[in-house]
């Protein structure tokens, strides 16, 4: 009986069999568990589903490809787009093409044609002039609220976004000067700490710079007396001229219709 019990005494455990140099009785430290290790019983978190990631980046890069086309006019106001043909412009399949044209229907900037894709939406001065109403009721009282407590070092710091307005009128390229100009005015408005206020001024923003249909393009012109004015309106932010400040954003949305 002793010596059974020396025998089995003697017999390695399973754990001492696995991990041999670790004696009978002796605690072995756990070394700390890294990034992508996986302990037997311990679940690990899920990881995203690469080709997920993938299609969505390519939704997006379609959906602001569309936007440029819209406000340079390649895609014509009234002409009907299908997305077979879009996504071979693009070199990619239909879908990314369709769910961007979806995201579009809902801004308001094509609507669905069954059977055939989407054609763009036409639109008249009418609808440009509403807009410019609804944006100067925001964008007018916010300035001259920002004019009376910003210090001047803020307006300053806002030059860069007024250059880039420039440098995109300097080149005639209308697609990103409508970039540059939400930039411009998503940047003076951010100053007033509301961030719905920013989204909804972007988007009314977004809505103006679509063409009319048959409208005269006024090339790099019209984009250099657009930008000017900006650099115009920072100057009188910067030097709290209220009156100033009032008049050049009406007159920038006013004269604003048909263009970005």
């Amino acid at each position: 009986m002793e010596q059974h019990r020396r025998h089995a005494s003697a017999a390695p455990s399973a754990a001492e069999e696995r991990v041999p140099e670790q004696t009978r009785g002796e605690r072995r430290p756990r070394a700390p568990q890294t990034h992508g290790d996986h302990l037997h019983g311990t679940p690990t978190a899920p990881r995203p589903a690469p080709a997920r990631l993938v299609r969505h980046s390519v939704r997006g890069q379609i959906l602001n490809a569309l936007r440029a086309a819209l406000v340079s006019g390649e895609l014509a106001p009234g002409q009907v787009y299908s997305g077979p043909a879009l996504g071979a412009r693009f070199g990619v399949s239909a879908t990314p093409v369709r769910e961007a044209m979806q995201q579009l229907a809902l801004e308001g900037a094509v609507e669905v044609v069954p059977n055939r894709g989407f054609r763009v939406a036409e639109r008249d001065e009418a609808e440009l002039s509403d807009l410019a109403e609804v944006r100067a009721l925001i964008e007018v009282p916010t300035m001259l609220g920002l004019a009376r407590t910003v210090e001047a070092a803020q307006w300053r710091g806002l030059r860069p976004h007024a250059v880039a307005t420039t440098m995109a009128a300097a080149r005639g390229d209308r697609a990103a000067y409508a970039e540059a100009d939400r930039a411009f005015h998503s940047a003076v408005l951010g100053l007033s700490g509301n961030a719905q206020l920013v989204r909804t001024a972007a988007e009314l923003h977004r809505r103006a710079q679509w063409p009319l249909a048959g409208a005269r393009d006024g090339g790099r012109a019209d984009l250099v007396a657009d930008a000017a004015e900006h650099t115009a309106l920072l100057e009188a932010l910067l030097d709290r001229d209220l009156l100033a400040v009032e008049s050049l954003v009406r007159e920038h949305f006013a004269g604003g219709a048909g263009r970005p």
